[in-house]
């Protein structure tokens, strides 16, 4: 019952970030739209029982932002500390009222198959950093379990190295009244997106862990090194991050 009743208000919940894109924003700047998205996400949380802890400080100003990617939950976890604009595969733009909603908060849609379209994207990208933006992207191109860290592909941060601006690490992790590495928050395989609602509105004391880690200075940086350096950042975060028996 009480998985159903979080559903209800999560259903409630998405209906009123809809409103807020539809009769808010076409009147607000930029940085009251994030505003605006930073207490959605933090709200979305609370409402799907999510606990949220936070080690380590955002960088302040344009940064581009690089997260391991275990599951949806991982924007509304970013986003309810530091609103920033993300890069997500197109597929999520398809989604009923959630893509619509994902596109609102200024999210980049990317076919991560079509080379032209990752060229398309990284410059957008760089132009938002440019403009003193913050942008996120999840340089695995896909979801992992949540216990350690896939290969990250470099791309994506070239945008970085091209406007000469910082890139931060951050290390995601869930864990839950059971589990230290949260095998319900992982939405991985084929497993569908009300599929993992129902594992999260399901979980006892489900919690998201947001570790930023120190920042990567990109200018005249070699991206697959930049990409080697920060997912073993993330790794040995993850690894330090797991108790030990």
């Amino acid at each position: 019952m009480r998985a159903v009743l979080r559903l209800l208000r999560c259903g409630l919940h998405v209906l009123r970030g809809m409103l807020i894109c539809a009769l808010v924003f076409p009147f607000i700047d930029a940085p009251q739209r994030m505003a605006h998205v930073g207490r959605w996400s933090a709200r979305a949380l609370r409402v799907l029982g999510i606990g949220l802890r936070v080690s380590g400080m955002p960088s302040a100003g344009a940064t581009l932002f690089v997260a391991n990617h275990v599951s949806w939950i991982d924007i509304l976890a970013i986003n309810a500390v530091q609103p920033v604009r993300f890069v997500s595969k197109a597929d999520i733009r398809a989604w009923p009222l959630l893509g619509w909603l994902t596109a609102c908060g200024g999210t980049l849609f990317i076919e991560r198959t079509r080379t032209r379209d990752a060229l398309r994207v990284l410059h957008l990208v760089a132009e938002a950093l440019k403009a003193g933006e913050q942008v996120a992207v999840f340089p695995e191109g896909t979801t992992s379990d949540g216990h350690g860290v896939l290969p990250f592909h470099a791309n994506l941060l070239q945008a970085a190295i091209v406007a000469e601006m910082p890139v931060q690490p951050i290390a995601l992790r869930f864990s839950d009244a059971r589990e230290p590495v949260s095998a319900a928050a992982a939405y991985i395989g084929d497993t569908t997106l009300m599929q993992s609602l129902w594992a999260v509105a399901s979980t006892d004391g489900l919690t998201a862990q947001v570790s930023f880690l120190p920042v990567h200075p990109s200018g005249h940086a070699d991206r697959r090194a930049l990409a080697a350096r920060l997912a073993a950042d993330i790794a040995a975060q993850l690894s330090a991050m797991t108790p030990t028996v």
